[in-house]
């Protein structure tokens, strides 16, 4: 296996064996001035092009020395991390896979000029040296640097305010959806080649299947009998649930216990038991429902009711005056948008040196109760949308009832007033029951043969403000000026198929990294339009 390494020559690549211990290679200063890239390129491309800000600046967003904690003090240098990561952020921009990005690094004169002017004949590297950077990084206190110092640099030039639109876009997984059937027998499978040789040959002892569970796919099985496909469930549950009696109460291995969840998990979500002990696959869909076992983290989701995906959210702060992104978050695709909402915009909250006054907007995902009444204690102006109550075939929705909080009571339409009868958590219940007998707008309410009731949140009065607030015309027109932005950032991300809309790599974190790093080129695209210069006192803009 090959990672990143040394040069060895002039028209040689950088190669050097996976392991091998590197230190910190450091990018040359100057070009030669027959051989540099410089004047062939510099002409041919705008100044507000991406290949000319990272061909000015490379050297001072991404110094080598801003990656020397990935590299220890002795071994062979590195290809040096500045070229790397422009490389990586040009990969990003452009959706290359690895390889493509270093026959681009060695073909393309303006990849080259974008690392700083290199010579036309510079070395190129193998593709493994962006996996190994990309796991350096992984390891390190500082994963997201590439991003953030292109943050840094936005912040420094005084083009990021305290305003902040958020908004989310599903990412495809990288791996098949797989059936219940599939699950269970790979889950089998990776817990036999988790194992050492002794546990393996006990684990194999209690398996009953004629299968050796060598080869992965579907079991060999006549799919149009039904009794058969009963009789395969069955028999693959048999051997699950035997691996994990087995495993039960031992001192398993990182490695194994991680499988061993995994394989309890599948059997658990898809297979309950009949009145005679024997699995079938459950009529059901879990709620957090594992899809693959190659990639344990994705989920089904759904951006609409109509909509569904399989794989994660990618969820984005943006600032709606520079379109700058200030963050990014991935989640498995059943997480609700409002959950990260805080994440996303951490850099405001509790931050007594806003710049100017903070507003964060949002659709009616993140205009939960709980959002706008934190928006609220953190003294946030609140621009995201809350949904107004709504009720079945027309019937008086929640807000045509009157919920005072102060007396905590609740009136109907018809005029009639109850208490709310609180839970330990502060959420409370209004029943009109023994009301609505004789009521006679009984069918414009309820057919509920236990009558009306009315659920009082634990942040009604958070929801109550944010209706009342976003019924003001100005807020409405300040909102249609700023939400919509979001949309076209996301629509910047996701232009390319491959590590755009659909992910290159498998996990959470990977995919997360992915994103931020995708976040940082369209950062750094924005940033050429915008002029970013460094000067003598530090980051500023000129357009």
């Amino acid at each position: 296996m090959l990672a990143i390494g040394a040069g060895m020559g002039k028209n040689c690549r950088h190669v050097v064996l996976r392991g091998a211990i590197v230190t910190l290679g450091l990018a040359p200063r100057q070009a030669d001035l027959m051989k540099g890239t410089t004047g062939f390129v510099g002409g041919r491309v705008k100044d507000d092009s991406i290949w000319a800000l990272l061909h000015r600046e490379c050297h001072v967003l991404f110094p080598d020395e801003l990656f020397t904690d990935l590299f220890t003090s002795t071994g062979r240098r590195s290809v040096p991390p500045r070229i790397v990561a422009t490389v990586m952020v040009l990969q990003r921009l452009f959706g290359l896979s690895d390889r493509e990005a270093v026959q681009a690094f060695e073909f393309d004169a303006r990849w080259k000029y974008a690392c700083g002017g290199l010579d036309f004949d510079y070395p190129g590297f193998v593709h493994t040296v962006l996996v190994d950077m990309r796991s350096r990084l992984d390891r390190s206190a500082r994963p997201k640097r590439i991003f953030e110092v292109t943050l840094d640099a936005a912040r420094e030039a005084g083009v990021v305010s305290a305003k902040r639109v958020l908004d989310s876009t599903p990412l495809y997984d990288a791996v098949a959806t797989q059936d219940t059937v599939t699950m269970i027998r790979s889950a089998i499978r990776q817990l036999l080649a988790a194992a050492d040789a002794m546990l393996e040959a006990e684990l194999r002892a209690v398996l009953s299947r004629d299968d050796d569970y060598a080869s992965g796919g579907k079991p060999v099985c006549d799919w149009d009998d039904a009794a058969a496909r009963e009789q395969l469930v069955a028999e693959l549950a048999g051997d699950g649930f035997a691996c994990l009696d087995e495993l039960d109460g031992r001192d398993l291995t990182e490695a194994v216990a991680q499988v061993a969840e995994l394989l309890a998990t599948v059997l658990g979500q898809d297979l309950e038991e009949d009145e005679n002990g024997r699995f079938g696959i459950a009529r059901k869909v879990a709620r957090d429902r594992v899809i693959s076992t190659v990639d344990p983290d994705a989920r089904h989701g759904h951006k609409t009711s109509a909509r569904g995906f399989d794989g994660y959210k990618g969820h984005v702060a943006v600032d709606p005056d520079s379109e700058i992104i200030t963050d990014t978050v991935v989640t498995p695709g059943n997480a609700g948008d409002a959950s990260v909402a805080g994440d996303l915009i951490d850099d405001l909250l509790d931050n007594d040196d806003r710049d100017g006054d903070a507003t964060v907007y949002g659709d009616s995902a993140y205009g939960t109760g709980e959002f706008q009444q934190r928006l609220d204690d953190e003294d946030i102006t609140s621009g995201c949308r809350t949904q107004a109550p709504s009720a079945p075939a027309g019937r008086f929705a929640k807000d045509q009832f009157g919920v005072d909080l102060d007396s905590d009571t609740v009136t109907c339409p018809a005029g009639v007033t109850v208490s709310i009868r609180r839970g330990v958590h502060g959420d409370g219940i209004a029943y009109f029951a023994e009301h609505c007998t004789r009521c006679p707008q009984r069918g414009q309410c309820t057919d509920a043969a236990g009558g009306r009731t009315i659920r009082v949140g634990v942040f009604e009065a958070a929801l109550a403000h944010a209706r009342e607030r976003q019924a003001n015309p100005d807020w409405q027109a300040d909102y249609r000026a700023n939400r919509p932005k979001v949309e076209r950032k996301l629509a910047h991300l996701m232009r390319r198929r491959h590590g755009g809309r659909c992910a290159r790599v498998r996990g959470r974190p990977k995919i997360d990294a992915d994103f931020n790093l995708l976040a940082a080129a369209a950062n750094l695209a924005r940033l050429a339009v915008l002029g970013l210069r460094s000067t003598a006192t530090g980051w500023a803009v000129t357009g």
